[in-house]
């Protein structure tokens, strides 16, 4: 039995990456695809837009409504065989980018 888990990254004031890390992280992703392990990566504009529903009324805000630094970034959705493993692929993640923040989350509802 797999479960899947969303990742989530948080925008930081550094550099950019250099052409190595995105060489490592490059084959970061391909490794984690053939193995079947990554569904999904992407990155979020930080912007965003907020909806809110309260007594039937929806509001529609555009964002940004956060600091640069706090707002999720970039996401991947995963499948693994455990939480641990998930938490190995995070590791792995961030032995490449190097300094930042992010999230674990399991994700429930229909496998895909």
């Amino acid at each position: 039995m797999t479960m899947r888990f969303l990742m989530t990254t948080k925008g930081i004031d550094a550099a950019p990456p250099t052409p190595e890390v995105m060489a490592e992280m490059a084959a970061f992703v391909e490794e984690m695809t053939r193995a079947g392990v990554l569904l999904a990566t992407g990155g979020l504009d930080p912007a965003g837009i907020h909806v809110s529903a309260s007594e039937g009324k929806i509001t529609v805000t555009d964002g940004p409504f956060t600091e640069a630094k706090e707002a999720i970034v970039s996401f991947a959705l995963i499948e693994t065989r455990s939480e641990e493993e998930a938490v190995e692929m995070s590791r792995r993640f961030w032995k490449i980018i190097g300094n930042g923040e992010g999230h674990i989350q399991q994700v429930f509802g229909p496998q895909g």
